[in-house]
């Protein structure tokens, strides 16, 4: 069954860039923005980070913590997270566990050819871990604007 608005966003238990365990269910009372992303260091990514980066201080103020999750290594994500003065941790969900439990593991085609790979897709997480939207049309360079809107309205 798909994940939908409303229903329990799935714990998890993953590694952070620096190696640190993360639980969802650590962060009940906070609002959470979980969005996964293909890879680190390429132009939507990077835009999509960019943004959330620029933004954090709106997030924050609106009570979000902001968890990206990608199949990258820990060193890779501390690279990304370092080049760019990424405030939020990434999460390397190098074994897929977090993708899946998210349906963000999913087949893509490019060119014809069928592959398995991340769908770029961001779930918000109230503070009692109910799912309140999913946004599966990511715009990368208007990411921030995509998950607070809701909040101004």
């Amino acid at each position: 069954m798909a994940l939908q608005v409303g229903m329990q966003a799935p714990d998890f238990e993953a590694k952070n860039h620096a190696g640190e365990l993360i639980r969802l269910s650590d962060l009940r009372g906070k609002k959470v923005v979980l969005y996964f992303y293909p890879k680190d260091d390429t132009p939507g990514c990077t835009a999509e980070a960019c943004n959330l980066r620029d933004n954090y201080s709106a997030l924050q103020a609106a009570g979000y913590e902001v968890i990206g999750v990608s199949t990258d290594s820990p060193k890779s994500h501390t690279r990304f997270k370092e080049k760019y003065q990424l405030p939020f941790q990434l999460i390397a969900d190098e074994d897929k566990t977090v993708h899946q439990l998210y349906q963000a593991w999913v087949e893509k085609k490019m060119y014809g050819k069928s592959y398995m790979g991340t769908a770029r897709i961001t779930y918000i997480i109230d503070q009692q871990g109910i799912i309140t939207d999913v946004i599966e049309k990511v715009d990368t360079k208007n990411h921030a604007a995509q998950i607070l809107k809701p909040e101004q309205s």
